[in-house]
């Protein structure tokens, strides 16, 4: 078969040429009914434009990158799905770099989409250096946070409030009755960690007790479940079991929630545990695990549309800050019901939107 021309999709399309064009390069112009229209006719036709040819003259691709700490973790590939959904819907790929946690792997990987003439970066930093960062908007590259507040003004970021994060799941602990508290946290130089104990501190100030003797940490060298179970071990050996566990993300939970039930220890008869991020496998686990909520899916989704609007027009929209509020989910493992969940608090705040089901537009946080 031969090559296709623009001029042939638009004759089909009936459409010009030039509305061709934009439907390939810059479909959020386009309505939405002509712009299916176009990508029928590229489809039945067979249309593939030469990449490499709009690349050099737009100085850059259809493409966005995403540098992720942990692709393993299904808080990542949730966001990534969420980002990934709003990329397609404008025509962009997006190309997934995970760092684990590694400085010089995120360093080749931002090296790589700056190779590839990527539009824009979403990217959560191994750490807080901003130089990485800096050298990429250098070079004409819009970068969002994702799961990392910007604390600057000309940077984009989506987060969650893990201190209010920390605040429920230890509240919710206390109105057990717990009194001696485990956290265990993965590497405390992941500020997400850091955070959430803060607010766990913070929820043990407003009920009058003293954070130094309720809440016991204990680090993890990663946030696994073969950490977290690990972790379960050597408690259980120390004779020092807590009266519930609190845990920096689900993986390790689970992990917990694995040594526990293998050594005999009852959950929540004898330990009460709760995770963070309500995962999938949060509500299919053995014993449903109670966790704290965070809107993974909507992360990714809206991250993508702040990248997107300013590789549109950077001077157009100020640089924005948003903040979502998690929620608490009770199940079996803290004394809840078993494989439904059941929200038993939910704090949204003015300044920290939280989208309404199926929602993904920016126009709903305004």
């Amino acid at each position: 078969m031969g090559t296709v021309s623009i001029k042939e999709v638009a004759r089909l399309a009936r459409v010009s040429p030039g509305t061709v064009s934009n439907v390939l390069n810059r479909p959020e112009r386009v309505a939405p009914t002509t712009r299916e229209r176009v990508r029928q006719a590229i489809r039945e036709l067979g249309f593939v434009r030469h990449g490499s040819a709009s690349t050099l003259r737009a100085g850059h691709s259809r493409t966005i990158g995403l540098s992720v700490m942990d692709i393993g973790n299904p808080f990542f590939t949730d966001v990534a799905a969420g980002a990934e959904d709003v990329a397609s819907d404008l025509g962009y790929a997006v190309i997934l770099g995970n760092s684990a946690g590694s400085r010089s792997k995120e360093e080749h990987n931002l090296l790589v989409f700056a190779e590839q003439r990527v539009r824009g970066v979403l990217i959560t930093p191994s750490d807080e250096d901003p130089r990485l960062l800096d050298g990429l908007r250098e070079r004409g590259i819009s970068v969002v946070l994702v799961d990392r507040p910007a604390h600057r003004p000309d940077l984009c970021s989506v987060t969650v409030d893990d201190v209010a994060g920390g605040r429920l799941a230890v509240a919710h602990l206390l109105d057990l009755g717990a009194r001696r508290i485990g956290y265990l946290t993965g590497p405390r130089t992941i500020r997400q960690c850091l955070d959430r104990e803060r607010g766990g501190g913070q929820a043990l100030a407003a009920a009058g007790l003293d954070p130094e003797t309720v809440l016991e940490a204990v680090e993890a060298p990663a946030m696994t479940a073969r950490a977290g179970q690990e972790a379960a071990e050597r408690l259980i050996a120390s004779g020092r079991l807590p009266e519930a566990i609190f845990c920096a993300n689900d993986l390790l939970a689970l992990g917990v929630l694995r040594g526990l039930l293998q050594a005999g220890v009852g959950v929540p008869g004898d330990v009460a545990l709760i995770g963070y991020d309500d995962i999938d496998f949060a509500a299919a686990s053995a014993v449903s695990l109670s966790s704290v909520r965070q809107p993974t899916y909507r992360l990714g989704q809206i991250a993508a549309e702040l990248l997107l609007e300013e590789c549109g027009d950077p001077g157009a929209h100020a640089h924005r800050q948003i903040v979502f509020q998690p929620e608490l989910v009770v199940r079996e493992s803290t004394g809840g019901p078993g494989r439904a969940a059941a929200t038993t608090r939910r704090r949204v705040s003015a300044s920290s939107p939280e989208l309404k089901p199926g929602v993904s537009t920016l126009k709903e946080i305004r």
